[in-house]
C-alpha cells in the first residue's frame, strides 16, 4: 500500500474502507511498509479494530506501539499532544508513521465537532514535518456529513480505487465551521470571578461537583481544570469571567466564559517547548477531561469540559 511520498514533508491521507477484511488488509500493509523501511510505527485505533490489526501483524506487532483510541483519544483534544506529537517527538530522526482513527460510528453528536476540528488541526500541528498520519474512515457506517468533512480535512484520499488528491481540501474551513456557539445551560449554578476571588471559584466547583455526584480523583480533576481556566481568564481573557457547573446525561459539565479571544487554533494542543514557563493550562484541561468543547469569537471565549460522574 503505497501511501507515503518520498520527499520529507508531512503526509495526511484518509483511508476509506468497507468491512473488516479491507480494513485489515490496508492498515496492516501500511504498518508493514513502515517496518520494512525502518520507520517507527504507532497505531491508535478503537479497541476492536486494534485487536484486528494486532492479530494480523502476529510477531511484527512487537515492533509497533499499539494504543486503544477509545481510551487515549476519548477527548479528541488530547490526541495531538498526547498521542501523535508524543510519538513523533520521541522519534525526531527520519520519517515517523502513525495510524490514527479518532472518528468511529460510536462517536456521539456532542463529540463530533471536536473530532472534526482535531482532524483538521493535524495539518497545522505537523506542517513541514517528516510524519505520515493515516486516518481510516468506515465508509459504510459513517454519515455523509462526516465523510464530507473528511475530504476537507485530508489533502489526499486512499480507497479501493487508488490514491487521489482531494479537490476540496480546506482544513481551516472545518475548524471555522465547528467553532460553534455554546448556549448556556438553563439549570446551571453560576459564579462570577475575578482576580480577587479565584480561590472561591475553585471552592464553588468542588461544592457543586460534589453535590452532583463527582468524587475522588474526578473531583480533583474538576477543581484543577477550573483553576487553570479561571486563571487564564484573569490573565488573558479580560480579567474576569463566569463559571457555570451542571449535570448532563451522567456527566459533570463545567464552563468558563470570558471576554478574551483565542487566536491560536492549536492553543492547548501544542506541547510547550523545553524550559517554557506557562502555556500549559488549556492542554492540562484536555488531558484530564473526557471532552472539551470550545468557542471563540469577537465577543469572547467559552471553554466547556465534561467529566463522567
Amino acid at each position: 500500500m503505497n501511501t507515503v511520498a518520498t520527499h520529507e514533508t508531512f503526509e495526511h491521507p484518509a483511508l476509506l474502507y468497507r468491512g473488516e477484511r479491507e480494513y485489515v488488509d490496508r492498515t496492516v500493509s501500511f504498518v508493514q511498509e513502515g517496518l520494512d523501511l525502518g520507520e517507527p510505527v504507532a497505531v491508535a485505533v478503537p479497541g476492536p479494530n486494534l485487536e484486528l490489526i494486532r492479530t494480523a501483524l502476529g510477531a511484527d506487532a512487537e515492533g509497533v506501539l499499539l494504543l486503544d483510541m477509545a481510551r487515549v483519544g476519548r477527548n479528541p483534544g488530547r490526541i495531538i499532544p498526547g498521542v501523535l506529537r508524543s510519538f513523533a517527538d520521541a522519534h525526531p530522526q527520519g520519517r515517523t508513521r502513525i495510524i490514527g482513527e479518532p472518528m468511529w460510528a460510536g462517536r456521539s453528536a456532542l463529540e463530533y465537532p471536536a473530532c472534526a476540528q482535531h482532524e483538521a488541526l493535524i495539518n497545522a500541528a505537523f506542517e513541514g514535518r517528516a510524519v505520515t498520519i493515516l486516518c481510516p474512515y468506515d465508509e459504510a457506517n459513517l454519515d455523509e456529513a462526516v465523510l464530507a468533512d473528511m475530504r476537507l480535512a485530508h489533502p489526499t484520499i486512499v480507497s479501493r480505487d487508488g490514491r487521489r488528491v482531494s479537490d476540496v481540501y480546506d482544513w481551516r474551513s472545518v475548524v471555522a465551521r465547528h467553532n460553534e456557539p455554546l448556549p448556556a445551560a438553563a439549570d446551571a449554578a453560576v459564579f462570577s470571578f475575578d482576580a480577587a476571588n479565584l480561590f472561591l471559584a475553585r471552592a464553588f466547583t468542588v461544592e457543586q461537583a460534589g453535590r452532583l455526584g463527582l468524587a475522588g480523583q474526578r473531583l480533583q480533576d474538576a477543581e484543577l481544570a477550573v483553576a487553570e481556566l479561571t486563571t487564564n481568564s484573569v490573565l488573558h481573557g479580560g480579567g474576569h469571567g463566569t463559571l457555570a457547573v451542571w449535570a448532563e446525561a451522567g456527566q459533570l459539565v463545567c464552563e468558563v466564559r470570558d471576554t478574551g479571544r483565542l487566536t491560536d487554533p492549536l492553543a492547548g494542543r501544542r506541547p510547550p517547548a523545553r524550559g517554557q514557563i506557562g502555556g500549559r493550562g488549556l492542554m492540562l484541561v484536555h488531558y484530564v477531561a473526557d471532552l472539551v468543547r470550545l468557542h471563540t469569537g469577537d465577543e469572547g471565549t467559552t471553554v466547556r469540559f465534561y467529566l463522567a460522574c
